[in-house]
């Protein structure tokens, strides 16, 4: 499926599961949808399973969005304090779409805790209070961490003996009873190399065979031969950590300190900062080898935009870099923000760089790299070197030190819910393909009309009337 027809599908207020494969462009079929919520007066709440992943989309975790924080289940006591919890209930009452991103990191019982609070607070039986919800991610990638007590985990064992515990989101019951239409971007928009683009789907259709292990062994190398200032992949922390540091105290010159500035809510603040890329302290000399860790487009910087700090700016001391295509950048200090109703609750300003030698897996999920270096030897979950790999645009940026038999491995489970996945895009594409314009068109103005939204230019508010989602199937 194409990016606008699932747009069009979107803008019927069709619940939706926006998946493909990385570099589709999900997240920018996301931001092209609310931008047309807003620009009719509808302001979407933006949230994500992870703070990481909420950055990159300017939004909040859909832990704190929705109350729950970090509690892994919810008794009445703690459903009726959410439900009377005062900023929660305003933000929730407002809101007539709730877009999830990253939902492949997102536990069933998680979900299942958003559609309670979320029908407590609405007083509505529908799933989720009635409201439209966008689940954006790809469950090939980093599944979600599930911290579940002994006590708990054998009473799941006694109770489903011959079930696997639930722990994807569509293993919660809500994710049925949504009824979502799924939409399976198929255009591919990072990588433009046809062979690595056969390896890549090799993997993900569990089809990864001697062939391809033959061209990804083309790209093994060692340390003493990899290319300078080209950042290196690593699973764990602790490696990543210790070659940044490593790497930094050994250049010559002064050390530069940048401290984070922040205002607003401390809860919110402290969120922001542990799910930033940037780090709260930035340390640089020149010399540092940096990822950009925001989208600049104006000045010639995205997300995973490599280079090197070749001085600092005399007058007011910014960094400057010269990026590896050759780009010089005097870097300004950009804003992480939470916004609630148009209005800023938290926010923290940092310069858009981290060192960047090394970087976990998991914190390069999102990025686009012309190349890296990776160590997947010590790969211990599935999707981690799928993840890297994907990564950089082309095999060429590749530069291989290791990689175990789990690095090329998908989970059996994960596979065999894509196919239907697959199969569920290739249905809706047809129905909504049929589908005469003029009943398209009325069915996206219902939906906005009914939202509190508005076609006029002034975007004066609506009162919103009762709106019946149109039965597509």
């Amino acid at each position: 499926m194409t990016q606008a027809q699932t747009l069009e599908i979107l803008k019927t207020g069709a619940n939706v599961f926006l998946s493909g494969e990385p570099g589709s462009g999900k997240t920018h079929t996301i931001r092209e949808y609310v931008r047309y919520l807003r620009d009719r007066g509808i302001e979407p709440a933006i949230t994500a399973s992870t703070g990481i992943a909420a950055t990159h989309i300017g939004g909040m975790t859909i832990h704190s969005w929705s109350g729950i924080g970090i509690k892994n289940y919810l008794d009445k006591y703690s459903l009726d304090r959410i439900a009377s919890t005062e900023h929660v209930v305003k933000r929730v009452r407002k809101t007539n779409v709730l877009i999830i991103d990253e939902v492949s990191m997102l536990p069933a019982r998680t979900l299942t805790m958003v559609n309670q609070v979320l029908r407590e607070i609405k007083q509505v039986p529908e799933t989720f209070g009635g409201m439209q919800v966008v689940f954006v991610g790809d469950f090939f990638q980093l599944p979600p961490i599930i911290n579940i007590q002994k006590e708990e985990e054998e009473n799941i064992i006694q109770l489903l003996p011959d079930e696997p515990a639930p722990r994807f989101a569509f293993d919660s019951p809500s994710w049925a009873r949504a009824k979502l239409i799924v939409c399976y971007l198929s255009e591919q928009h990072r990588q433009d190399d046809v062979e690595f683009l056969s390896i890549l789907s090799a993997i993900r259709r569990n089809t990864f065979s001697y062939d391809h292990m033959k061209r990804i062994e083309t790209r093994k190398t060692s340390l003493e031969n990899v290319p300078k200032n080209t950042p290196k992949l690593f699973s764990h922390n602790i490696d990543v950590d210790r070659i940044n540091h490593d790497m930094l105290k050994s250049l010559p010159g002064d050390e530069f300190n940048f401290p984070m500035e922040s205002r607003g809510a401390m809860p919110i603040i402290l969120a922001l900062k542990k799910s930033c890329l940037s780090p709260e302290n930035l340390c640089l000399k020149t010399g540092a080898v940096v990822m950009f860790t925001k989208n600049n487009l104006r000045e010639r910087f995205v997300n995973g935009t490599l280079g090197v700090v070749t001085g600092f700016d005399t007058s007011a001391r910014h960094p400057i870099v010269r990026t590896n295509s050759g780009n010089r950048i005097i870097v300004e200090p950009m804003e992480w923000s939470v916004e609630e109703n148009g209005k800023v609750r938290a926010q923290i300003t940092q310069f858009p760089l981290r060192l960047a030698w090394a970087i976990t897996v998991h914190k390069s999920q999102g990025m686009s790299m012309d190349e890296a270096i990776m160590d997947l030897s010590q790969v211990f979950e599935y999707g981690q070197g799928y993840v890297a790999l994907s990564r950089v645009r082309r095999l060429s940026g590749l530069h291989l030190l290791g990689a175990n038999e789990r690095a090329f491995l998908v989970d059996p489970f994960v596979l065999e819910k894509d196919e239907l996945f697959r199969n569920a895009s290739g249905e809706a594409e047809k129905v909504f393909g049929n589908l005469p314009k003029a009943e398209l068109a009325q069915l996206q103005k219902d939906f906005v009309i009914s939202s509190g939204g508005s076609f006029e230019a002034a975007r004066v508010k609506t009162k919103p009337r009762k709106f019946r989602r149109a039965k597509i199937w």
